[in-house]
């Protein structure tokens, strides 16, 4: 016997009340409880959202914490690095982290198992070998620039490539998860555990008499990401290795890596263009600045985060129905507009509610932020209103029109944080990455409708695709 909202409302509520409620409810029933292809994908993106709310305020709470400990200019310092370095980690995987998501469902369903072990395999030991080597290119590059950087980060980069292996790895093993609808093991450790055992530790450490300060932020960030990443791969592997036989193996190293490449080039220019202003901003601004605009930032995570949660449950549907019937891929694809927009716009009118008083926790410089939030929401929403048409293009094959699409937008965005930062600050900033979100929007839209013949845009998709 299962649990039931809707039987349950009909023995417990009013009449009235119940059959008031029974379609909501019946549609929470299968939410949790449907078990074809669209149930699960809805419970995993339910999963994931409910993760990143979760990590949302943990690291709400720990980035006020540290903000609160090291003050704006060392917070400043230490954001940076950090922002870099989980983007360097990203980017190190060279798009198997997300390939892996296509590859897996698709030689499951042909029953490719060779090609399974294979991949699952060959994708760790390259991914390991690929980030260690960027990993020592870049405290070199780090070094030899040492004339031309700040003397404040110079140090503590050199510190934050030690994480770039772990941070490639945990990425890896969240596609791997993803690829299995696994939404525990591909979202709680980067998202709840690692941020608690930072705060932690960073705790520990100044309890013994280190310095509040950047350095002693990104020992204890080197220390988390070991032991996460370490607990997530006997994770994940222990799992994986029930789920698939031994046997032989079968690789194709070279058809991978043709097709990771272009996804590569979507994850960079993607996860470049998420983060670009903050990069700009330390380029051109100094680390309070920095420490300011991260703030306010984060603060509107939570808004990012339902589209994210959504990108997370659906990729690897995306890439089982393209293989099937196209009519079942895109009525699940308008879907998930609805999904990705409704959420998010609720989520934007709470954080505008409530964003003056969360900046002042971090400390009362902060408030300055409080106006930018405003500008940077209409591009959040914007992304929002078509879903998630990067993970639609990449698992259906588009990935190299995605990548140019993302190719222009990161153009777009740099150029505009050029010519608007030396002229307005950290608005110039803001609106170079609201207009930025805005043309991605808009051109990914217009791109999944000319190749899918989709209408991936919320007032064109229909609420109730089945």
């Amino acid at each position: 016997m299962r649990f039931s909202a809707a039987t349950t409302a009909g023995r417990f509520l009013p009449q009235r009340w119940a059959l008031r409620m029974g379609p909501l409810l019946g549609r929470i029933d299968a939410v949790l409880f449907t078990a074809d292809e669209r149930g699960e994908a809805s419970r995993m993106s339910v999963i994931a959202f409910s993760i990143r709310i979760v990590s949302a305020v943990i690291a709400f709470i720990s980035q006020v914490l540290m903000a609160r400990w090291m003050g704006s200019f060392e917070y400043g310092i230490f954001v940076l690095v950090w922002v870099t370095m989980v983007i360097v980690g990203n980017l190190a995987c060279l798009g198997f982290h997300t390939s892996v998501i296509r590859y897996i469902p698709e030689y499951r369903e042909r029953g490719l198992m060779d090609e399974l072990r294979g991949i699952v395999l060959a994708s760790r030991l390259f991914v390991l070998i690929a980030s260690t080597l960027i990993a020592g290119l870049g405290a070199l590059g780090v070094w030899l620039a040492a004339p031309w950087i700040e003397s404040y980060y110079v140090i503590p980069f050199i510190l934050g490539v030690i994480c770039l292996p772990m941070i490639a790895m945990s990425d890896l093993l969240s596609g791997l998860a993803r690829a299995n609808s696994w939404a525990l093991f591909a979202l709680s450790p980067t998202y709840l555990v690692r941020p608690v055992l930072i705060l932690l530790f960073m705790a520990l450490m100044l309890f013994v008499g280190y310095a509040p300060d950047a350095r002693t932020a990104i020992f204890a960030s080197i220390a988390a990401t070991y032991v996460t990443t370490l607990g997530q791969l006997v994770g994940v592997t222990q799992r994986m290795e029930r789920q698939i036989p031994a046997g032989p193996i079968k690789v194709h190293f070279a058809q991978w890596f043709v097709v990771s490449l272009p996804i590569f080039l979507v994850e960079s220019f993607f996860f470049l263009l998420t983060n670009a202003d903050v990069l700009m901003v330390g380029a051109y601004m100094d680390p309070n600045d920095v420490a300011v605009y991260f703030a306010t930032v984060k603060t509107l995570a939570l808004v990012h985060f339902v589209y994210f949660a959504v990108k997370a449950g659906v990729a690897q549907r995306y890439a089982q129905f393209t293989h099937g019937d196209p009519q079942r891929l895109a009525a699940f694809a308008r879907e998930t507009v609805s999904w990705t927009f409704w959420p998010s716009l609720l989520m934007a009118l709470l954080v505008l509610a409530l964003g003056e008083p969360m900046l002042v926790l971090f400390g009362p410089e902060f408030t300055s932020g409080y106006p930018l939030l405003f500008l940077l929401v209409f591009g959040v929403v914007a992304r929002a209103a078509v879903g998630p048409c990067e993970s639609l293009l990449t698992m259906s094959g588009n990935q190299n029109i995605c990548a140019a699409v993302y190719a222009m937008t990161l153009a777009f965005n740099i150029a505009l944080n050029v010519v608007l930062i030396p002229m307005f600050g950290l608005w110039g900033a803001a609106m170079a990455t609201a207009f930025a979100m805005i043309f991605e929007a808009g051109a990914l839209s217009f791109t999944v409708w000319r190749k899918l013949g989709i209408a991936m845009l919320i007032f064109l998709a229909p609420k109730g695709a089945a």
